[in-house]
């Protein structure tokens, strides 16, 4: 049966992938063989993967885990075409997801439920070659991969990626958002979007700042009920103070830069959130954070990386129910072969709205 449906895997066809071997050069797509499941792993048919900064952030040079020559690509939802001899969960033709940051099981993070923070974790598209591909392989599939529901289409199930799960986590688990509660937004990129999307679902009082007026509109068209541009005000945080009526009780830097971090903290209210999602690099990298209004305001300061996949469910239960339509945040689906110019140029995107490639 499987062979019926992907005759060519493992049979000495090679698979088409979005390649590159050395940083900051054009990628080409390139034949290469199929990949082999490790003894825990299994191999993935990919059916959709999104296009994400971080891919950007990989193919610059900005993150040590990445070995040359190289294969992007993290946010996927596919199809199990292959199996390790130690996988007991999973079987072929199984529809799956999985979190870009996979925890091991078996260390002390994974042991305490924080599989995202894993010790010894493996990340498709950075740790290894990932998923711009027709295949990919990953390991620790008993511990990390996620049943698609069969409602959910793969490139749904592809925008949940790591902007949708990260967001997910940042606001629920960590900041922890009640319905009434005032949330600032800063960055109205995929993970911006996700963010604002689960707070309105949680009954938030959302406030989204960008400097497009055309992502602000998205963010009002998905449910904030006001809309900063960061270029048309004199100061971000005291606009917020005033809209908020005293400051917001959870801002979110969904951007990753010196100004959106120290943008985000000021806005807070007294025992405020700032919940830190975007990746700061480069001249960004150590920000210079206001310890006074920290100390004086007790103020919290919270990292927010990725989610686990045993907290998948509610999320999932979510979505099934149409309180969160992530299908709001698809900006466009292209094929592997548009994916090279659009990664190599994703930090000066004005694309509104997450691209997934869905045609290999």
């Amino acid at each position: 049966m499987q062979q019926t449906l992907f005759p060519d895997f493992a049979k000495n066809t090679p698979m088409k992938a979005a390649y590159f071997d050395a940083f900051q050069h054009p990628l080409r797509i390139e034949n290469l063989p199929d990949p082999e499941p490790p003894e825990d792993g299994v191999v993935i048919k990919v059916k959709a993967t999104g296009l994400c900064l971080s891919d950007w952030h990989g193919w610059m040079g900005h993150d040590a885990d990445i070995s040359l020559p190289h294969v992007p690509g993290h946010e996927l939802a596919g199809i199990v075409v292959a199996k390790g001899r130690k996988v007991k969960h999973w079987e072929k033709a199984d529809r799956v997801t999985l979190p870009f940051c996979m925890g091991c099981g078996y260390c002390h993070q994974c042991q305490s439920g924080n599989q995202q923070i894993c010790d010894r974790y493996y990340q498709p598209g950075f740790t290894g070659w990932g998923s711009f591909a027709e295949y990919v392989a990953v390991p620790y599939a008993d511990q990390n991969l996620v049943r698609l529901p069969e409602n959910l289409a793969f490139q749904d199930a592809a925008l949940l990626g790591c902007r949708f799960i990260t967001a997910y986590r940042a606001l629920v688990a960590q900041a922890q958002v009640k319905a009434g509660q005032w949330v600032a937004v800063h960055g109205c990129g995929g993970v911006g979007l996700s963010a604002i999307l689960i707070a309105v679902a949680a009954g938030a009082r959302v406030i989204a700042i960008d400097i497009l007026d055309d992502k602000l509109e998205l963010a009002k068209k998905i449910g904030a009920v006001a809309v900063l541009n960061a270029r048309k005000v004199d100061s971000v945080p005291e606009a917020l103070t005033e809209l908020s009526k005293g400051g917001v009780q959870i801002s979110v830097d969904a951007l990753g830069s010196s100004e959106t971090c120290i943008n985000s903290i000021l806005s807070l209210a007294k025992s405020g959130k700032h919940i830190q999602i975007g990746l700061m690099t480069g001249k960004d990298n150590r920000p210079s954070i206001p310890m006074g209004p920290i100390i004086s305001r007790e103020l919290e300061i919270i990292g927010s990386h990725g989610m686990q996949a045993h907290q998948y469910p509610g999320m999932l239960e979510l979505i099934n129910s149409g309180r969160l339509n992530i299908q709001q945040l698809l900006g466009k689906t292209v094929s592997l072969e548009e994916s090279l110019t659009l990664l190599e140029n994703l930090n000066t995107s004005t694309q509104v709205g997450i691209t997934v490639i869905n045609r290999f």
